[in-house]
């Protein structure tokens, strides 16, 4: 397994824990489907909320959010109306975050959380 798959699983793992830590309740993680893969699907209260996460070692390369475009979030929200569709009841609402993980080989990690980017 490469060290970027490696990096990706570890940001995950702490993009979980956060959310879980702020009160929101893991639902599913790596959902995957014909059109492509949703990192997370947490529940806030009686939200389903999508999460993207990206994460980098630095930000040599920009930061780990310049990474969702247009194309993404687009794709995101169609994964998103498509894990609904497999989950029906699931919740009256949804929104999609994204969470950026900075893993340093030195030093602490940093986690941004940013709520509703669509």
């Amino acid at each position: 397994m490469a060290a970027k798959d490696d990096l990706g699983r570890r940001g995950e793992s702490l993009a979980a824990d956060h959310l879980v830590s702020t009160g929101l309740k893991i639902l599913d993680r790596n959902w995957r489907c014909s059109q492509g893969e949703l990192d997370i699907i947490a529940r806030d209260r009686d939200e389903v909320v999508f999460v993207e996460v990206k994460t980098r070692s630095s930000i040599l390369f920009g930061h780990p959010f310049e990474s969702i475009t247009a194309s993404k979030l687009s794709r995101l929200r169609r994964l998103a109306a498509a894990w609904c569709d497999d989950h029906p009841g699931s919740g009256s609402t949804v929104r999609v975050d994204a969470i950026a993980v900075i893993v340093p080989s030195r030093g602490a990690v940093e986690i941004e959380h940013l709520k509703r980017i669509s």
